[in-house]
This record gives structure tokens, C-alpha cells and sequence, in this order.
């Protein structure tokens, strides 16, 4: 068992405060990504729930044990907090082989012989590289390396699985790979994983939540495909996505329950339904509408309702297009699947169902009216 807790953790580096009153419960058997940009805090909140690091104020809980209380300046060490860390450098002792890289820790933990035999074996099946067990880690690729690494990190059971990284230093297809390694092992073993990365794709495949950092705050908490279809603020919506997410100028006005918002893309009508918290009873206030680039329907002809635009490049990539769009000097993407052929300056007829675009207030960021995507 391994819910973690964090409750208004403060960690500063001098007169830096780089964690600002986090807060964020990770439950049991849970994989949870802590995503953002570069010197957001993510890998700082990693390593105060790993024991590495300090923070100043709050208090963690491991299932409901006290783990930290900065206040008290009380820090149960690493060693009992019953976890494993990998970490982007993959940590191998280059004079042992890669069976006795990964019984390290049990041998240290006592374990008998016959245990630890049982115990790496195991562990080195899983990652499926058992027949490199007598290898030492420069004869082996950087995958190879990698899955030694996690292989090492799972090889006791732990209750928390740490991993920061872990993948950066892999080329395309290795990430992938191990992308779908790491994701099968956590549905087998069933340990919760907290997992540091910058790369959105990798949070989007494996996560059961992820949590958004900008500037040592959390941002939003949510599942990977309500966070794609429902960014709680503008930042979200940019950061998310890739192609990266259409932004709209435009104008609402709120009244008798309903939403009417005037655009590029014409006029919307969204009843109160759809709203959030944080849209506004009664106003007319500046937004942005936001839709991705897969909801743009394109057509060579034109159709009822259909928006007319202009083409101002399309990009085949294979198993997709990407075409460039312009409607009254506005530019935006849609995306295809498949090889498709678009010529510049020609014209098209655009849809787009109203139900699941965005819209954010201009002012505040939020996220103010909700796609309508039913279950996630």
C-alpha cells in the first residue's frame, strides 16, 4: 500500500521559493506523472517525497504516516520510506554485471541467495533482457541500460516506484518501446509510480492522472484525456497537445443561461450546461475559443454550415496531414489522417462541432465552458 499525500509543501533555495504550497494526494496503485516545462518544480516535488530533498513547510503522509513535517523538521529517511528511484543517468556500477547491478539493493537488504537469485531473475524477465544477466553495462545499448535500471528498481517490490526521466536519453523508438514496457508493468505489479517528465506524450500514454507544474504551483490535476479535452486554463491548453491546441480571438456575452460567442469561426450559442465555475453570470467580456486540430472537418465543397477558408499549406507526414488554415486573417491547424493533397491559396469549407470546442477567458486564463466529450 502507498497513498501519498503532500499537503502545502514549501521548498526554497535561499530566497528562491521553487515549491509553492503544493498539494496533491497520489493514490494506491496509481500512475501519477508530474508534468511541465523546464524548472517548474516537478523534479523538486520528486525528490522531497523520495527523502532527497528538504522542504521548509508542510507535511507528507504515506499512508497516513508522517513522513515529513517541515515545520518540525521532522524527515523520515529514504531508507524506510519503502521505494525505488530511477533516475535519467540510469546509475550503473560499470564493474558489475547486470545480474549483480540488479541484486545490489537485496543483497544489502539481506536477502538469501536463493532469494535474490529468484528475485533478479524475475525482475530481469519482466524487462526481457534475462539473456544479458552476465553482461556488464558497456556492452549493452542504452535501452538495455534503461531496462537494467528499472529492472534493479523493481527487483525488491517496492510500494513506490520514483522515476525521473527516465527515458530522455533514448533515441524515438526506444521511448516508445519502453514507454509500453514501463505501462505493462505497472498493470502487473500494481505499484504506484510517480513518474518526472517534460514530454506530454509520455504523460498522455501511461498515466492514470497527471498533475501540471508551472512555477512551482500545481496547475491542474485530472486524467490524461479530460486534461487534453478540457484544460482548466489557456496555460494547460498550450502546454498540452501536439500539434498544439487552435486559439481563437473572440467576444462572449453571458445572459438568460446562456453563452453567445462571436468569432472567426461565426456565432456559438453554449447553454449553462456547459459552463464552469469560473464563467461569468452576466457579462461581455473578451475569450479565446480553442479547438484541436483533429476536430476541423475539411471539404472541396461546399456544404450547409460550412465555413469557408483558405489554404495556406498542407504538410503530408505520412500517416497524417497537417494543413495550415486562414479564415479572416486568422491562421490555425487541421490535421488529417492519412496522405492528403492540398494546394496553397486553394479554398475549402470548414466544420466544426460546437460541443467540443473550448472557451477560455481572455483576461483570466480559465477555462469556461467545457467540451462536451461524454466519458472519458
Amino acid at each position: 500500500m502507498s497513498r501519498i499525500e503532500l499537503k502545502n509543501i514549501n521548498k526554497y533555495y535561499g530566497s528562491n521559493r521553487v515549491l509553492k504550497d503544493v498539494n496533491l494526494t497520489i493514490e494506491d496503485g496509481e500512475f501519477m506523472t508530474l508534468l511541465g516545462p523546464s524548472g517548474c518544480g516537478k523534479t523538486t516535488t520528486l525528490r522531497v517525497i523520495a527523502g532527497l530533498e528538504k522542504p521548509q513547510s508542510g507535511i507528507i503522509t504515506m499512508d497516513g504516516r508522517v513522513i515529513v513535517n517541515g515545520e518540525e523538521l521532522f524527515f523520515e529517511s529514504p531508507a524506510k520510506r519503502g521505494l525505488n528511484l530511477v533516475f535519467q543517468s540510469y546509475a550503473l556500477w560499470p564493474h558489475m554485471t547486470v545480474f549483480d547491478n540488479v541484486a545490489f539493493g537485496l543483497k544489502v537488504a539481506k536477502k538469501s541467495k536463493q532469494e535474490i537469485n529468484t528475485l533478479v531473475h524475475s525482475a530481469l524477465e519482466r524487462m526481457q533482457i534475462d539473456k544479458y544477466a552476465e553482461r556488464y553495462p558497456s556492452e549493452l545499448s542504452g535501452g538495455q541500460q534503461q531496462r537494467v535500471a528499472i529492472a534493479r528498481a523493481i527487483a525488491g517490490s517496492p510500494n513506490l516506484l520514483l522515476l525521473d526521466e527516465p527515458l530522455s536519453n533514448l533515441d524515438a523508438k526506444l521511448r516508445i518501446d519502453m514507454r509500453s514496457e514501463l505501462k505493462r508493468l505497472h498493470q502487473e505489479m500494481g505499484t504506484t509510480v510517480i513518474y518526472v517528465t517534460h514530454d506530454q506524450v509520455e504523460a498522455l500514454t501511461m498515466s492514470t492522472r497527471i498533475a501540471i507544474f508551472f512555477e512551482g504551483a500545481i496547475e491542474q490535476v485530472a486524467p490524461p484525456m479530460e486534461l487534453y479535452q478540457n484544460p482548466a486554463s489557456l496555460r494547460v491548453a498550450e502546454f498540452i497537445g501536439n500539434p498544439r491546441i487552435n486559439l481563437i480571438d473572440g467576444d462572449a456575452k453571458v445572459e438568460n443561461g446562456c453563452m453567445t460567442v462571436t468569432s472567426a469561426l461565426g456565432t456559438m450559442v453554449f447553454d449553462k450546461e456547459q459552463f464552469t465555475d469560473a464563467t461569468p453570470a452576466s457579462s461581455a467580456f473578451s475569450c479565446r475559443v480553442g479547438f484541436r486540430p483533429e476536430q476541423i472537418h475539411i471539404s472541396r465543397t461546399e456544404k450547409p454550415g460550412a465555413i469557408k477558408a483558405r489554404v495556406y499549406s498542407g504538410m503530408p507526414a505520412g500517416s497524417e496531414t497537417l494543413i495550415q488554415l486562414v479564415i479572416g486573417g486568422h491562421n490555425f491547424l487541421g490535421k488529417q489522417v492519412g496522405i492528403r493533397h492540398y494546394r496553397a491559396d486553394e479554398e475549402v469549407w470548414l466544420t466544426l462541432d460546437q460541443r467540443l470546442v473550448n472557451v477560455f477567458d481572455s483576461g483570466s486564463g480559465a477555462l469556461i465552458k467545457l467540451a462536451d466529450t461524454g466519458e472519458f
